[in-house]
């Protein structure tokens, strides 16, 4: 297959999973996840990690890696990524890189940035701000220091936002000044990224709607509460690790504090998928080296696989 990789790419709920299942019904391929929530132990649920059968049907790599109380870094993901591919090749089967975490993608693709360590001194002091006057109030602080980082951060991203401004203060400059100044490294393969992308926003917005309102309904494994609660009895989980902000077990902690409401966690787990779909679509439509395949079409799978049969030849 002369050193190609292929990456299925979209945002939630467009049918990447399908499209790869189908894809390996005709090829020999392993799966590499691009999906920074997969990596979660006992988050399943939430997450539309794919199923025991499915997994079972072709191997797949990245999923079930850490539990919930550990992180997982872009820099990790490309380390493990490289190392994955190599070995899937010399087991003489395609690469396949399936997901929407698109920073994970575009570390593996631009490499790592060589941007200051976090200080914890100016971590807590922003931390306080925010507590104080909000993130919106930190937000408006990146703009006037970095403002291409700030139009592309939303004012409610209170870990990048950090970030971003600790970067600026540990330096002096803005985190996009830095990062245009890295050179991307050559990888050591060709990648062809695939995007599955809707023709009619308003039908992937209903598309999430039905699993978000699906995983709140009991299945064979229970549903997302349940999962949930079974979490917060370990006194190690707490809302503010990485794994608890994921979409959708945000929303369902407030639920299960009593702050919100069931019909007010359905609203607000519906409206977080959408805007996290509409950040995906932002950074897919800014790589201009993609094949767009229309997820809403009936034959999607099929249009992958003849765009896959002509990038191999």
């Amino acid at each position: 297959m002369d050193n190609k990789v292929i990456a299925i790419l979209g945002p939630t709920a467009s049918g990447k999973t399908a499209c790869a299942l189908a894809l390996a019904q005709q090829l020999p391929v392993e799966i590499i996840s691009l999906d920074s929530a997969l990596v979660y132990r006992e988050m399943d649920i939430g997450t539309a990690k794919p199923s025991k059968a499915e997994r079972a049907s072709v191997p797949h790599h990245l999923i079930d890696i850490i539990d919930p109380v550990d992180s997982y870094s872009v820099a990790q993901f490309r380390e493990s990524c490289l190392a994955l591919v190599a070995q899937i090749q010399a087991r003489g089967k395609l690469p396949l890189i399936v997901g929407g975490t698109m920073l994970y993608y575009k570390g593996l693709v631009d490499g790592l940035d060589d941007l200051p360590q976090a200080d914890s001194a100016i971590r807590a002091e922003l931390d306080e701000i925010a507590a104080r006057e909000g993130v919106p109030a930190l937000h408006a602080r990146l703009a006037l220091v970095d403002p291409i980082t700030a139009a592309r951060l939303p004012p409610n991203d209170s870990q990048r936002i950090q970030r971003a401004l600790e970067i600026y203060q540990l330096s002096g400059q803005p985190m996009s000044q830095l990062l245009a100044l890295r050179a991307a490294p050559e990888l050591p393969f060709t990648l062809m990224p695939i995007s599955l992308e809707p023709s009619e926003r308003s039908v992937l917005h209903e598309r999430i709607a039905q699993r978000f309102l699906a995983m709140l309904q009991d299945g064979p494994d229970g549903n997302l509460l349940d999962e949930l609660e079974y979490l917060r009895r370990r006194p190690d989980i707490h809302p503010g690790l990485p794994s608890m902000r994921c979409v959708g077990y945000r929303q369902a902690w407030e639920y299960l504090d009593g702050r919100i409401n069931l019909a007010t966690l359905k609203e607000m787990g519906v409206i977080a998928t959408r805007q996290l779909a509409k950040r995906q679509l932002t950074w897919l439509r800014a790589m201009p080296e993609r094949s767009v395949v229309d997820c809403l079409a009936k034959d999607a799978p099929q249009q992958v696989w003849q765009l896959v049969q002509r990038a191999l030849g």
